[in-house]
């Protein structure tokens, strides 16, 4: 089992930026893919942006259609942290950020049920 802890979130006007982190620990070399996701209330979970590991430092970046451009993904495997550097928010942006951790490759990295564990989350609130 990986253990996640979230961070980072906050309140913040539009046009405005934060940087989530996710830091793991336990088995955490077993973790083929990471993710952030987010929920607003009322609303399904929904995928943000995935990175599959790949050896060494690599891992590749997807994003959601509503944060292409804005949102960055990265991933700081010496430490086991995951990122969010969250640019340009919009109110909509507003929700629980979640990162996952998945053990197994295949499928859509936006599919949370496909991740094995999760963090609990933290919130981030964009005024208008």
């Amino acid at each position: 089992q990986v253990q996640l802890v979230e961070s980072g979130g906050g309140s913040v006007q539009a046009g405005g930026s934060l940087r989530l982190s996710c830091a793991g620990s336990g088995y955490t070399g077993t973790v083929r893919r990471m993710g952030w996701f987010r929920q607003a209330p009322g609303k399904e979970r929904e995928g943000v942006a995935g990175a599959s590991i790949g050896g060494g430092n690599t891992y590749y970046a997807e994003y959601a259609d509503s944060v292409k451009g804005r949102f960055t993904i990265s991933l700081e495997k010496a430490k086991n942290t995951l990122y969010l550097q969250m640019n340009s928010l919009k109110p909509e942006d507003t929700a629980r950020y979640y990162c996952g951790a998945a053990r197994r490759r295949g499928g859509y990295w936006w599919a949370s049920n496909l991740y094995d564990d999760w963090g609990q989350g933290t919130q981030v609130t964009v005024s208008s």
